[in-house]
């Protein structure tokens, strides 16, 4: 059967809309040469080598150890180039707020390739009230990524998801050594406050912040978007990982230990550029 040749124009014209429409995946250029980590105390390896320490090397991002297996030791396997230029810039107790002075360190330093794992302190804080707002976690995601780009045009920049805090309080709520660490030392009391309670408000209170979390993370994504093909999102890869108690410090029940720091390393590196 003969088609006519104004079904054929037509059918023409829609493929190229939709090429249009959908830009090709950016090709991420060779490994690079240098890495920089912005974040928090779970991308500084904290409570994953010793009681209550800062333990970088066991970083998923820019640590040497290696049961971990993180990034940069990934990246090395490929480009040799990249050994001892692996920039730790993360600071346990960090919010979003602190991304901007961050990503001035890592612009001074250079570096070929960001890694930014931030939020967990912005949703577990002392109490429901005191977590950060969409609209100011979204302006300083903003202002920390603005600087990236000002600063290191060609770098490629990984914004990585916020864990599902809501999942720590569900795999760790029956354990009654969680349950005693979390409220002796206080621990994420926002989501973790009466963690054996069944009462609704409790149950209204933890799905609130589990919601605020994934709030958090569609900022995240829109905001690399924004950025531009230099940036990934790992589209939530890390939040919908579901993390075992097994893989958290049994100091504070909160923190990913060396086996969840190896966790965060694959699950991001997979969901990466792709060297």
């Amino acid at each position: 059967m003969r088609v006519p040749r104004k079904f054929l124009a037509l059918f023409a014209g829609l493929v190229a809309a939709v090429l249009l429409a959908s830009p090709a995946a950016a090709d991420p250029g060779p490994p690079p040469n240098s890495i920089a980590s912005m974040g928090d105390s779970i991308t500084r390896g904290f409570n994953a080598c010793g009681w209550y320490v800062d333990c970088p090397a066991r970083s998923w991002s820019t640590g040497n150890y290696s049961s971990v297996n993180s990034q940069y030791s990934r990246i090395l396997a490929k480009n040799s180039a990249i050994s001892g230029k692996n920039y730790n810039d993360a600071k346990s107790g960090a919010k979003v707020a602190d991304m901007y002075g961050q990503a001035g360190t890592a612009v001074g330093q250079g570096v070929q390739y960001v890694t930014i794992l931030i939020g967990a302190n912005d949703a577990c804080t002392g109490s429901e009230s005191s977590m950060t707002s969409v609209a100011a976690f979204r302006t300083s995601i903003d202002s920390a990524l603005n600087r990236i780009k000002a600063g290191l045009p060609a770098a490629k920049v990984a914004v990585i998801s916020i864990p599902n805090v809501w999942q720590l309080w569900n795999v760790g709520h029956v354990s009654g050594s969680a349950v005693s660490t979390w409220n002796l030392f206080g621990i994420c009391q926002s989501l973790l406050a009466n963690p054996t309670s069944t009462a609704q408000a409790d149950v209204d209170r933890r799905a609130r912040v589990r919601q605020r979390v994934v709030d958090f993370n569609a900022q995240l994504a829109d905001a690399c978007a924004a950025y531009g093909t230099n940036c990934d999102f790992d589209d939530n890869a890390v939040f919908n990982y579901p993390f075992q108690l097994s893989q958290v410090s049994g100091w504070d029940y909160f923190h990913p230990n060396t086996a969840g720091q190896a966790v965060l390393a694959s699950v991001t590196y997979a969901a990466g550029f792709g060297w």
